[in-house]
Formats: C-alpha cells, sequence, structure tokens
C-alpha cells in the first residue's frame, strides 16, 4: 500500500516543494498549514508519516506532537526547525517525534529519513483508507476504481486515473498541463499535444454534475486547472 504522508508547514513553498517531490517517488501527500489543518486531515484520513514544522502560527509542533501522542496516534512524525540546537532536538525527541530535520534540507535527505522512519515502523497493514468523494462519484485509490453515486464501477481508462489521482493528491493547487503530464504519466508535454485536455473532458463527463458547467475539474485561463473537491 502507498505510504500517507502529511507535510505541516506555514511556508507555502515549502509544502508545495516536498509535496511534488515525495510525490514523485511515488507516496500520497497531503499539506496542512498549521496544527488544526494537521487535525483535520487527520480525521478525515490516517497517514503513516507525519513530517511537523516547529514553528506555526497557533499550536507550535512541540505541542501538536505530544496532543497527538497522547489521543494515540502512532504515525511517525520527523520534526522540521530552523533551529538546531541539542535543547531543540531533545525537546523534539522527547514530545515523541521519531526523528529531527534542520532547514534548509536536501529533499534527498528527506526522502532517505522517510524512509528510514517507514522502516521502524510496526509491520501491520494500515487499514485501508475509504473511497474518496470527487464530485459525484467516489474514488478508491486502493483498487483504482471510479464508482458512480449507485456504487457501479466508471469505466476509466489507467491514464484517467491517473490524472485523476494526481488532481486528488493535489486539491486546490492550480496545476499547468506540463505539470499533470509530468506527475500522472512520468513524461514532458509534447509540444501541441491536447491529451491532458481531452482526458479532463472525460473525467468532465464522469464526476460532474453538469459537465458543461465544471464545478470540481477547473480550468484557469492561461494558467490550467485545478481540482476543487467539496463544492
Amino acid at each position: 500500500m502507498t505510504a500517507r504522508i502529511i507535510v505541516v508547514d506555514d511556508e507555502p513553498d515549502l509544502r508545495a516543494l516536498v509535496s511534488d517531490y515525495l510525490g514523485m517517488h511515488g507516496f500520497a501527500v497531503r499539506t496542512a498549514a498549521t496544527a488544526k489543518e494537521l487535525d483535520a486531515e487527520l480525521a478525515r484520513l490516517p497517514a503513516e508519516v507525519i513530517l511537523l514544522d516547529v514553528n506555526m502560527p497557533g499550536e507550535s509542533g512541540f505541542d501538536a506532537l505530544g496532543r497527538l501522542r497522547a489521543a494515540g496516534v502512532r504515525a511517525g512524525v520527523i520534526m522540521l526547525t530552523a533551529a538546531g540546537t541539542l535543547d531543540d532536538r531533545l525537546a523534539g525527541l522527547c514530545s515523541g517525534a521519531d526523528d529531527y530535520l534542520v532547514k534548509p534540507f536536501a529533499p534527498r535527505e528527506l526522502l532517505a529519513r522517510v524512509r528510514a522512519v517507514l522502516r521502524r515502523l510496526p509491520a501491520a497493514e494500515p487499514a485501508a483508507p475509504a473511497p474518496i468523494e470527487v464530485g459525484r462519484c467516489r474514488l478508491d485509490l486502493v483498487a483504482r476504481r471510479l464508482l458512480d453515486p449507485d456504487g457501479s464501477e466508471c469505466a476509466m481508462t489507467p491514464m484517467e486515473f491517473d490524472l485523476l489521482e494526481v488532481f486528488v493528491r493535489h486539491p486546490d493547487r492550480t496545476l499547468s498541463r506540463e505539470r499533470l503530464c509530468e506527475l500522472a504519466h512520468g513524461r514532458p508535454l509534447a509540444p501541441g499535444d491536447r491529451s491532458i485536455d481531452i482526458r479532463i473532458l472525460r473525467l468532465r463527463q464522469k464526476i460532474e454534475p453538469d459537465a458543461q458547467h465544471p464545478q470540481f475539474l477547473v480550468s484557469i485561463r492561461g494558467e490550467g486547472y485545478v481540482f476543487r473537491p467539496g463544492r
């Protein structure tokens, strides 16, 4: 099963960088800017690893971690901070962190630490996530199926599924056609290639209540597309 990671940091650029990098290495990545947003993400879907910034608006990373551990959250946690003093590292580890990484860090080092934390987690298979609501349908990422409102499976090509999965893993983020092609299909978009647009039209016919007036897969003029869940 794909390991699920939540990146919690109040710096949007860092969240985007880490999310994209880990996503390209096969992880299912979500992001949060505050401890409150982290709580909402964990309530929606558990995670195997949490990358947790120490200094955030509101509740600090240390306090959030202590609270989560007291509540029984067993995810592996890597603390992220601009401070690398011994006292800071000890505070993080005493709060229940599994590792500690000082900013700025090399993405390759972060990847290695995430994999190391995953190796140390209990071998028990995590519970399969419930299907995710995508417009009028539900997406089962484990079984790779799209289900319509009555529970019947919608016919999808593998490339359509891969593209929809990218949108689900990057909600409310505008993605260019070039970026979508890289993330979904692992290749650059050739000049004049309109395959992404065609697949999005097909996806709209499946998930939108009215494909002519999309609410969920929305075009952003001159930029690309954005998936807006919960509309």
